[in-house]
């Protein structure tokens, strides 16, 4: 369901500037979310949202403001302010007798809800319960995924790849040791449960090159319950994953690399003949005047041959 049902044309060089920045990018920076209050949401919901936006600073907003809605049964107000928010991920945190402290993460395409996964808050203990340094804002973390049931389970498979979308960050190419310093780990049961734990990386002297890590716990702490889901047909999450032409990467061709890392390149040319090859003039190689005498012999026979044959044919 789109959002945009009319044909917008800017009249300014700022709503010119406004509906570029909201175009499809072939390289697009860190996600946006936005976190928004549903109906009736508990105490502990509304510490669960707060924290994942403290882990999520600063691409994210925080909306307090509480919204007579069920998403999972209307999605509209949704798909408005992501699109307001120019925000492609978010999380609502609601309560029920039926569904206590629910906590529901999705992201949306094309300003549509593409995937949307509803989770139970069991057991939480809130990062303020944690009485140590914490991490600093905006510092990318070391996600950790542990138990088979993540590549078993087609449900927690759409959540992992939710997750890894929620706390990536910038793309780099290389690592520095130095620079890791946050890990969050999910750890996923058979029974559909997942213990989220945050983790401050330490780096100990250990009398090698390489350091001694020890993890010191910073929270959130929380055992979620999987419940819910609605997940996009496999044709639209195909489209949504569809990587542009522009960041494909230029295949060269006849080009490869050897064990030293020398580059090496094949050159492909015409059949040549290597009589009529143009060589070094040098007293060595010219033709002794027997060889000329051959070679005019030669010619002469081949000119009085060509000749009868066009007789006989006429």
């Amino acid at each position: 369901m789109g959002v945009i049902q009319r044909i917008k044309k800017p009249t300014t060089r700022k709503g010119k500037k406004v509906l570029l920045s909201r175009e499809p990018k072939a390289i697009e920076g860190p996600k946006q979310c936005i976190f928004l209050q549903a109906r009736n949401p508990s105490e502990r919901a509304r510490k669960v949202l707060k924290d994942i936006y403290d882990l999520k600073k600063p691409d994210a907003a925080y909306l307090s403001r509480k919204n007579d809605f069920v998403p999972f049964e209307d999605a509209t107000l949704i798909e408005k302010l992501c699109y307001k928010k120019e925000a492609s991920l978010f999380g609502v945190s609601s309560h029920s007798k039926k569904r206590p402290h629910n906590i529901i993460l999705g992201r949306t395409f094309n300003y549509g809800i593409l995937d949307m996964i509803e989770l139970g808050a069991d057991n939480f203990k809130a990062m303020s319960e944690f009485h140590n340094m914490k991490v600093l804002a905006g510092i990318k973390p070391c996600l950790l995924f542990n138990g088979p049931a993540w590549d078993l389970n087609q449900e927690l498979k759409r959540l992992k790849s939710l997750l890894t979308d929620f706390f990536h960050r910038e793309k780099v190419e290389s690592v520095r040791l130095q620079g890791l310093e946050h890990v969050i780990s999910f750890t996923a049961t058979d029974e559909g449960t997942i213990y989220l734990r945050s983790y401050r990386i330490h780096l100990k002297k250990s009398g090698q090159r390489t350091p001694r890590i020890e993890l010191e716990e910073i929270g959130p702490s929380i055992d979620f319950k999987l419940r819910r889901t609605k997940l996009a047909s496999a044709d639209l999450y195909k489209e949504a994953c569809r990587i542009p032409k522009e960041v494909k990467p230029i295949t060269k061709k006849n080009l490869s690399t050897d064990a030293f890392g020398t580059k090496l390149g094949r050159i492909h040319i015409g059949k040549q003949d290597i009589n009529r090859l143009q060589t070094r003039k040098m007293k060595g190689l010219k033709k002794t005047p027997e060889e000329k005498k051959q070679m005019l012999l030669k010619k002469k026979q081949a000119k009085k041959e060509a000749k009868k044959g066009n007789s006989i044919k006429a």
